[in-house]
């Protein structure tokens, strides 16, 4: 638009258009408050190129933010509020369910004491919370990663709450490809439980905890070891490290890491997720089966087929592997 045209009005906005945002009011969601403390006036906070997503919080039209930088203006707005249960699980990457993860609410909690958060598009909660449940993430103030899992079982099966402690939990060490560290410790998990053993949904926490494990990555993992277990078969060891001889490392090195495993059997099982599906991967598939058998381990593939129903053909699978080295049912 050539802006000697048109009504003031459209003029005005032309204008309103061209004054820039700092940069930090441009990544995600940001407060009237934060823009305040900027020096952007109300009238640029009004622009046709801002959002308004709720009462005092504005996004850049353009914005393709995600994550804590879509959410943090929700914070930054109240000093009392904590994102909480679904957006804190989000923030911390555990996995929730289809019907959760379609929740696209955000929900904000504030202390016991303190009115329950309403705005538009926010679920409000009313939380006992102490000072050390309440961290910083990427500047959005969230409940911690035991205290998200804690509040979780309000609202999730027994089952979905290991697969997302297993993901809270979950760690490898330097010898894995890709070296991950924990957000927390099961033991801190158990304490959570306990500290809190009047809440709702602790009976199902306190469940869960005790199926916890470090070493899944993922919710086909964490199914696939509850399936084996419910069925009487051994429990697998997770974070296994095969060692063979490698053309770089030498005699000894790390070789495999299968998801699962039977060190005193020599059974590796390995979940093949979707991605294993294209050629590149393929290929690293059959060199990874080559190198387990010159290893003398069986390797046992499941897929998400092998995991379906209440009878799931993973548990036959790992039972005839592990029968054809000997072991049998006590």
């Amino acid at each position: 638009m050539d802006k000697s045209s048109g009504t003031w009005w459209e003029r005005a906005q032309w204008a309103m258009r061209r004054v820039p945002l700092p940069l930090h009011l441009t990544t995600g969601s940001f407060s009237l408050r934060a823009a305040d403390k900027a020096g952007i006036t109300r009238t640029r906070t009004a622009a046709r190129d801002l959002v308004t997503v709720s009462r005092g919080i504005r996004v850049p039209a353009d914005s393709a933010a995600a994550g804590a930088a879509a959410m943090r203006a929700y914070t930054d707005l109240d000093d009392e509020a904590t994102l909480s249960l679904g957006s804190a699980a989000r923030l911390w990457n555990a996995p929730l369910p289809g019907r959760l993860e379609e929740d696209w609410r955000i929900h904000l909690a504030r202390r016991r004491g303190f009115s329950t958060p309403r705005r538009v598009n926010v679920v409000g909660h009313q939380l006992a919370l102490l000072p050390d449940e309440v961290v910083e993430l990427d500047g959005v103030r969230l409940t911690s990663p035991a205290r998200t899992w804690l509040d979780l079982a309000t609202v999730l099966n027994t089952d979905e709450l290991v697969i997302a402690g297993d993901s809270m939990v979950c760690e490898h060490g330097p010898e894995f490809p890709v070296p991950r560290d924990a957000l927390c410790s099961i033991d801190v998990l158990r304490s959570m439980v306990e500290r809190h053993a009047g809440n709702r949904g602790v009976r199902k926490a306190r469940a869960a905890v005790e199926l916890i494990r470090v070493g899944a990555d993922s919710p086909p993992e964490t199914r696939l070891r509850l399936a084996l277990v419910r069925a009487g078969l051994p429990e697998p060891v997770l974070n296994h490290v095969i060692r063979g001889d490698d053309p770089w490392g030498g005699a000894g090195s790390p070789v495999l890491w299968p998801d699962a495993a039977y060190p005193q059997r020599r059974i590796a099982i390995q979940y093949e997720g979707a991605h294993h599906n294209g050629m590149d991967q393929y290929l690293r598939d059959i060199r990874r089966a080559d190198t387990a058998a010159r290893s003398g381990w069986l390797e046992v593939r499941v897929s998400r087929l092998d995991l379906a129903g209440e009878h799931p053909a993973a548990v036959g699978k790992v039972r005839s592997a592990l029968v054809s080295r000997g072991w049998r049912a006590s």
